[in-house]
């Protein structure tokens, strides 16, 4: 390397070099750019004075203020009250109308699915997906198969109250005993009756099977809840186990599951949560989704 104090000027570009020199290459002293330095310059100085107008040292609890005390929430807040307010002024026929008289009523639909559809995706579709196919554990609100019932009131209350909600002394209520862990039914039991809904579902069966002791089971445990024919009760929260519908899967394992375990899936109340018309909103949407019944 040559000596730092040694410069020399670069034949090729005119200018002096700085001294370095690695194998060969020499650095030029290249000074940067006067307009580029202009703008570097400019920058600090509009950096220190909005450090002073706007939000930005902060400290052990808090932050300066700013001269302006600019507040991105605060405008958050004033658009969310604007847009509270236009909406509750186009919805104002929702809050007195009930289900019928909106779902009847092209120009109320037209709010209630649009309101529907914004907090469905904000608060449902993270469980029952963004088209509402569901998923393992979580209903397909697109078929017509509902295990508290389909109606507009049916859905409007399943909203309100959920289903095993804490702190919801209204909420949807279906406790299926779990019949092995509580030593309820047997190992060959419970594997006759699993095998007795599958064929209700007009699903295969193994061949260890004995539909005698399938049916003998499933009437003297499981009929009462879900009838003789294993259509369902919705008044009890019931699912039909004749249709190809399976909230937790059909194959004989998971089945086996379910009645020696039992299911106890949960879902929150948004009466607290939403405001009124946002539910209501939230029921007609849900209802268009697979029919309604």
């Amino acid at each position: 390397m040559a000596d730092r104090n040694h410069h020399e000027l670069d034949a090729h570009t005119g200018q002096t070099t700085t001294g370095h020199d690695w194998d060969g290459i020499k650095e030029l002293n290249t000074p940067l750019p006067r307009w580029w330095l202009n703008i570097f310059y400019a920058c600090i100085i509009w950096s220190l004075g909005y450090y002073v107008v706007y939000p930005s040292w902060p400290g052990i609890t808090s932050h300066a203020r700013g001269v302006l005390g600019y507040s991105a929430r605060a405008d958050v807040a004033v658009e969310l009250d604007a847009l509270n307010a236009s909406r509750a002024l186009q919805a104002a026929g929702l809050a007195t109308a009930d289900l019928v008289t909106i779902k009847a009523d092209p120009k109320l639909l037209t709010i209630a699915q649009a309101q529907g559809r914004a907090a469905f995706a904000n608060n449902c579709a993270p469980c029952h997906g963004t088209g509402g196919a569901g998923a393992k554990g979580y209903p397909n609100l697109n078929d017509d198969e509902w295990i508290w019932g389909g109606t507009l009131d049916a859905i409007h209350t399943t909203l309100l109250h959920g289903i095993r909600a804490a702190n919801n002394d209204n909420t949807r209520i279906s406790a299926m005993p779990a019949f092995g862990r509580d030593g309820l039914l047997k190992k060959e039991e419970i594997r006759n009756v699993a095998n007795h809904v599958r064929a209700l579902g007009g699903l295969s069966t193994e061949p260890i099977y004995d539909a005698k002791l399938g049916v003998k089971v499933f009437t003297e445990n499981c009929a009462a809840c879900h009838g003789e024919a294993g259509k369902g009760n919705p008044e009890l929260g019931a699912p039909n186990l004749t249709d190809a519908i399976w909230l937790y899967g059909s194959d004989i394992e998971t089945l086996v599951e379910t009645v020696s375990y039992s299911r106890a899936g949960v879902m929150p109340a948004w009466s607290g949560r939403l405001d009124p018309i946002t539910i209501k909103s939230l029921a007609v949407y849900v209802h268009s989704l697979g029919g309604g019944k």
